[in-house]
């Protein structure tokens, strides 16, 4: 059976059980843009368990790809980092083959998102050392140039309830150790920072990557759709136009 909506469905696939991030990105869609979640049961955050994940987001693609949907998106950035740039590419490309549908993963959105703004030089916030050590490795093999990658180390399962404050906090300190920095990269779903983005940007001067931002900005292109959303930074509310991947 397809599942269809009149300007589109999105398939997502979430690493983890974790509300929020799916919310937010249902809120942020156009409307007549459908949505079908599916989540997989990623708990502890450790490199086994992002190892084995990858047999999942196929499974679940495949799934999503015989439901009719128009695009597929694999949300989570560690197991598709532990790959690296190359072989991501190559395994998205032989699912994209394999399934008929447009895939691209968590990674490939936010290096264009870069790439489109023209940020070569960035810092990143994470909450986990495993996803700070992982986005620096992908990210300079990706062509950028990481000044800093500093983590608000929580356990896995609270990383939900990082206040944006704290967030901000660190950005602007990080900001003034490194000023030559071009964008400022907030690694991860689980936290919850779309109310900081724009004020980041207006007090910091350059782009700010929040994921669901990101991730409805290329959707909204890929679906050939223009419906700027103002107070959300400027990928929702210039929609520039993305690099080729």
């Amino acid at each position: 059976m397809n599942f269809k909506n009149w300007r589109g469905t999105v398939g997502l696939i979430k690493p983890t059980m974790r509300p929020g991030s799916m919310e937010e990105t249902a809120r942020l869609l156009p409307d007549g843009v459908g949505l079908i979640p599916i989540h997989q049961n990623v708990w502890k955050g450790s490199k086994d368990e992002f190892k084995t994940a990858i047999e999942g987001y196929h499974d679940n693609a495949t799934i999503l790809a015989n439901a009719g949907v128009d695009l597929i998106h694999h949300s989570g950035t560690p197991p598709f980092m532990m790959l690296g740039v190359t072989d991501e590419k190559k395994i998205i490309r032989k699912w994209e083959q394999k399934m008929k549908v447009p895939n691209f993963t968590a990674n490939q959105n936010i290096t264009c998102a870069l790439k489109t703004l023209g940020a070569k030089n960035i810092i990143g916030i994470s909450y986990s050392k495993l996803q700070n050590d992982l986005t620096r490795d992908y990210m300079t093999e990706a062509g950028f140039e990481v000044l800093a990658m500093e983590p608000l180390l929580v356990p896995f399962q609270k990383a939900g309830e990082i206040p944006p404050e704290k967030v901000y906090t660190l950005a602007r300190n990080t900001l003034r150790e490194n000023p030559d920095a071009e964008a400022i990269y907030l690694q991860g779903n689980a936290w919850r920072l779309l109310s900081i983005v724009e004020r980041m940007e207006q007090d910091f001067g350059i782009p700010v990557i929040e994921t669901c931002a990101a991730l409805c900005w290329e959707v909204q292109h890929r679906l050939h759709i223009h419906e700027p959303k103002d107070g959300l930074g400027i990928l929702l509310s210039k929609l520039p136009e993305p690099c080729k991947y």
